[in-house]
């Protein structure tokens, strides 16, 4: 039975409050005014007193306005005919399509229960070298991406969301300039990836709380295709956004400040989200990669800062490309030791070298003399950042180990590099014009 109230004893922006029973935290409540009719949701009840967020915005709305409670909170219709579609943060057709209504589920439910989960076993590949070699995806990892504004994030979701080896892609973006919405969806549609993608967007013109949504959305239609034995990969920008967007409402709701004015709950609502990655024991999985913007390349800022204690590493995108250092996937240590026998040792050579790659830069900014061993790092370091940094290489894993034997022959003689024999002899280019000649 619908609960229906006829006054409103406070609006506060978005967020409006009424005196109400019977009522459950993040419900469902339709508000009708003179303007017409929108959805709110609450967020938050104390004692009597309820408070939500109406997603069109408060204009408009008067105190005698009716406020009908659904009984239910945000649901997300579930079916096959969600591939290939476009909608808005709460579910609604954004590319002109038919509206879904079929097999309705609830978002924002709890995290799957452990001895649900597996130890994460499968590598997710990509064609990017800066991921595959040197810090694998690993299927049901959690990672954010690291950056600034105007680095290439969405180039790089949108290159990944084209050439990710999984079966269904999920991209949720938070406050995107609509030209960034347009971008995702003619790259996708003219490369043919449209097909196994679901894009639910929001807006900066967009009502706040859509925002709030789109990780939830994203992440419960995503459960429900690895329950029917989908490799899903779900693709987020930007969860900055998504910060602010909470930070907002809680200043909407005059609640006390934590660091910077954010929510004290901040950790806990990255989490909520960031915990739904998992690869289930009997079914698919899910993976989560996610932009963080940095306001000010600042990594201590809350949103980044929280965001590095739950999740398992992370990417740096700097200069258009992704550093090397500091960049880390925890879990690539699961599933790199069974590619081939050469990546471990191909990825810790090539990165130790480039470490003294970039010391000599520095000894050369100095004015030290460059001896034959500087000028080889220096040789070596602008091949790597060429051939295997610069984020328009596309190759698969093999053929980019190869790529790494290729530019160590070309730079060092073997023994230079400190790679055991037999791995010498197995994958050492034969034809290599080495650095002695």
């Amino acid at each position: 039975m619908y609960r229906v109230y006829h006054r409103i004893e406070r609006i506060a922006g978005n967020v409006i409050t009424v005196q109400a029973t019977g009522v459950g935290y993040r419900e469902l409540a339709q508000v009708t005014s003179r303007r017409g009719t929108s959805l709110a949701q609450v967020i938050r009840i104390e004692g009597g007193r309820v408070d939500l967020q109406v997603f069109a915005g408060s204009r408009g709305v008067a105190t005698d306005s009716q406020v009908r409670f659904l009984g239910h909170t945000m649901r997300v219709p579930f079916s096959q005919s969600l591939l290939g579609r476009v909608f808005t943060g709460s579910g609604l057709p954004r590319d002109g399509g038919p509206a879904i209504h079929e097999n309705p589920i609830e978002i924002g439910g709890p995290s799957v229960n452990p001895a649900k989960r597996i130890i994460p076993r499968h590598m997710v590949r990509t064609g990017i070298p800066m991921i595959d070699v040197f810090n694998t995806l690993v299927e049901s990892q959690k990672l954010p991406i690291f950056s600034v504004a105007g680095e290439p994030y969405n180039p790089l979701l949108a290159r990944i969301a084209l050439q990710a080896e999984v079966d269904l892609i999920i991209l949720g973006g938070m406050g995107l300039k609509h030209d960034d919405y347009l971008f995702f969806r003619d790259t996708l549609e003219r490369e043919g990836a449209l097909s196994r993608s679901i894009l639910f967007i929001h807006t900066a013109a967009d009502p706040v709380v859509e925002c709030l949504l789109v990780p939830d959305v994203c992440l419960a239609v995503a459960e429900q295709f690895a329950l029917q034995n989908q490799r899903v990969l779900v693709l987020l920008t930007d969860m900055t956004n998504f910060s602010d967007a909470l930070k907002e409402i809680a200043i909407t709701m005059e609640q006390i400040p934590s660091n910077r004015g954010y929510p004290g709950d901040l950790y806990s609502q990255l989490a909520a989200r960031y915990e739904k990655a998992v690869d289930f024991d009997t079914a698919g999985s899910i993976t989560i990669l996610a932009v963080t913007t940095m306001p000010g390349d600042d990594v201590t800022h809350p949103v980044p800062d929280n965001t590095g204690y739950i999740t398992e590493g992370q990417f740096y995108l700097r200069n258009g490309r992704i550093e090397p250092f500091g960049s880390l996937s925890r879990l690539k240590q699961l599933v790199n030791a069974r590619t081939r026998e050469d990546h471990r040792t191909i990825m810790n050579t090539m990165i130790q070298l480039y470490a003294g790659y970039k010391e000599t830069l520095e000894k050369q900014a100095m004015g030290f003399r460059m001896s034959d061993w500087d000028r080889k790092l220096l040789k070596y370091g602008r091949l790597f950042e060429e051939k295997m940094m610069d984020l328009r290489v596309n190759i698969p894993l093999e053929p980019a180990l190869d790529l790494g034997w290729r530019i160590l022959a070309e730079c060092f003689d073997p023994e230079e590099t400190a790679i055991p024999t037999k791995l010498i002899e197995k994958f050492w280019p034969k034809t290599a014009v080495t650095a002695a000649g």
